[in-house]
């Protein structure tokens, strides 16, 4: 059975001078969360921006997606922390250009090499990269700790 979620934005005014909100309907974890160009382009000043909402969802898919590809290599881990770093960037048109994933996890059984590895793995695999790849520039720097 397929998981539908739903947010909604409304905006007033045009796009420069204008302001907007954004909520989660579905779950309602937020609401009217301010959003301006400004918040988009310049600086954020408390207010969010879609990039930065993608950075979350993409930080928290990651995180879920790494750890299941964890625990099916046998080395469940014990922490993960996972940052997403969304870059939004004027070319012909604005556009999201890149989302750097940055993970560092405390994982018992496994070596460096192999975190690395399985953390490519679920940077491919995770449903936002995938929804993302071909049009977004997607990396991942792991780092395994003690």
């Amino acid at each position: 059975m397929a998981a539908v979620r739903r947010a909604d934005s409304s905006w007033e005014g045009d796009l420069i001078s204008g302001s907007g909100v954004v909520s989660a309907s579905t779950s309602k974890a937020f609401s009217d969360l301010p959003v301006t160009w400004a918040s988009r382009t310049e600086s954020a000043e408390g207010r969010t921006s879609p990039e930065e909402l993608l950075a979350a969802a993409h930080a928290a898919c990651y995180s879920m997606a790494f750890s299941g590809d964890l625990a099916k290599a046998g080395s469940p881990p014990t922490r993960l922390d996972v940052s997403a770093t969304v870059t939004f960037d004027k070319l012909d048109k604005w556009t999201v250009v890149s989302s750097a994933l940055t993970v560092r996890g405390v994982v018992p059984g496994i070596d460096a090499a192999r975190f690395r590895e399985i953390a490519e793995g679920a940077k491919d695999g995770c449903p936002i990269s995938r929804a993302l790849q071909g049009n977004v520039k997607l990396s991942v720097e792991a780092t395994l700790q003690s």
